[in-house]
């Protein structure tokens, strides 16, 4: 089979780092806005503008226009973490075009999703709650210790999501031998 004749038989696997982490990003987004945003509450996008380190006037979370406000740049952020999600989606869809059943089962693309998660959280814990300061994870006189965990969880879900991923092998659209299209583990 030569180079470049529109047949897929010696073709490279798709590479599913670039959908997972994506997808990664965007459902560890959903997992803090839903969790640590509404139903726990223990913060939201600009809880601690009184003390950030941009200037961003302060929406006390405990007034009812104060609410509101967080509450629209908690939906900006939904909105972020939703078009992450599609993208993820997108890229994927277009990588793979045989066997996707089987790519959902793959420990390579939930590899890479745990580790787009962790990367949420060590991007996020890193720039909002220490750098611009504008949250935390849970406000108050732990604060320190509550955003250290976050990032610590970052780091060993991008480190599950590694291990998880390095010992499966890389989908194939075509397995030989398996009768089956698109084998993974």
């Amino acid at each position: 089979m030569s180079i470049g004749d529109g047949t897929r038989g010696d073709a490279a696997p798709p590479d599913l780092r670039l959908p997972g982490i994506v997808l990664g990003v965007g459902l560890g987004g959903f997992v803090d806005g839903i969790l640590l945003h509404q139903l726990l509450q223990w913060h939201h996008m600009l809880t601690s503008t009184n003390h950030d380190r941009i200037g961003v006037k302060y929406y006390d979370p405990h007034t009812v226009s104060g609410l509101e406000m967080n509450t629209v740049w908690d939906g900006v952020f939904h909105a972020v973490c939703w078009i992450a999600v599609l993208t993820g989606l997108a890229i994927l869809y277009a990588r793979v075009t045989t066997g996707r059943r089987a790519v959902w089962a793959s420990r390579v693309l939930w590899g890479w999703i745990l580790a787009g998660w962790g990367i949420f959280n060590l991007v996020e814990g890193i720039l909002d709650h220490q750098i611009l300061g504008i949250h935390h994870v849970h406000g108050g006189p732990h604060q320190l210790w509550w955003d250290m965990g976050f990032l610590a969880l970052g780091a060993l879900l991008v480190a599950g999501g590694l291990l998880l991923q390095r010992g499966a092998r890389p989908y194939e659209p075509q397995a030989t031998g398996t009768g089956r299209a698109g084998r993974v583990r």
